[in-house]
């Protein structure tokens, strides 16, 4: 294998098979990602839209999934985390395949030594969702909402313009949202700490982030039905949140390296 741009890199909330899939730029992404390590971070297969015989399946889907069996074939090693989307393959989790393993959860460790807990985040449901009428509301006014997303990057594209959340854009003015994200980031960093651990790796509610808090590092890999984004490491520890096009959102710092001891003569 040729050498890596990337030590590892996160991506989750593909949702192949549904309607909603940007596919065309992820299997753009994908062809131009060279990686050691690649974590598909859960909801890759959205089996929902699969079981209500709903599933969208054309050659931009195919051309992804063949990205990803290039990747595989190129030597990088694959560890997949099912999600909320792709539950039923936690039934598998713990089998070991060519370039390939089922984890319920996996533990990654940086180039500069600090230890990440890689999950996908539905664990967290119970402890930042409602429940009841209002969610179910939310869950049909979000499906509603991603239809517009599609129809309004449709004309931007036609009108030769980048691409558009128009997803983010009404969720960021939504004090529910806004208070529902900051629940799932706080019970994600409660977990890592419980564990013992240096932070977190997640997907789930479709809000690329990559920041630290009280000494943990918080990052969401996105989406790729509203955000269009992934997490990668590079050789020294240093995680990067880009764009499907390969432009930077946010960076953080790999950790310095403690002083060396010196000697006595």
């Amino acid at each position: 294998m040729a050498a890596a741009a990337h030590r590892a890199a996160f991506l989750s909330d593909l949702h192949l098979g549904s309607g909603h899939c940007h596919a065309a730029e992820l299997a753009e992404f994908l062809g131009r990602l060279r990686v050691r390590r690649l974590y598909l971070v859960g909801d890759i297969v959205d089996l929902w839209w699969l079981a209500q015989r709903r599933a969208v399946w054309g050659p931009a889907q195919q051309r992804a999934v063949d990205a990803l069996h290039a990747l595989a074939r190129g030597g990088t090693e694959l560890v997949y985390v099912p999600g909320n989307h792709d539950r039923p393959l936690r039934g598998f989790c713990g089998l070991a395949l060519p370039r390939l393993c089922l984890r319920r959860r996996a533990l990654h460790t940086l180039a500069d030594g600090r230890r990440l807990l890689v999950t996908h985040g539905d664990d967290y449901d119970s402890l930042t969702q409602f429940g009841g009428f209002q969610e179910r509301f939310g869950d049909w006014l979000y499906e509603r909402i991603l239809a517009g997303n599609r129809m309004t990057n449709r004309v931007r594209r036609r009108l030769g313009l980048r691409y558009w959340s128009l997803a983010d854009f009404l969720k960021r003015r939504s004090g529910a949202a806004e208070r529902y994200i900051q629940r799932f980031v706080q019970a994600g960093l409660d977990d890592a700490r419980r564990r013992g651990l240096d932070g977190i790796v997640c997907g789930h509610i479709h809000r690329p982030a990559l920041f630290e808090r009280e000494g943990l590092v918080y990052a969401n890999d996105g989406d790729w039905v509203e955000s269009l984004s992934a997490l990668v490491e590079d050789p020294t520890g240093r995680l990067l949140l880009l764009r499907h096009d390969g432009s930077e959102l946010a960076a953080l710092p790999a950790r310095p390296a403690p002083p060396a001891l010196v000697q006595a003569a």
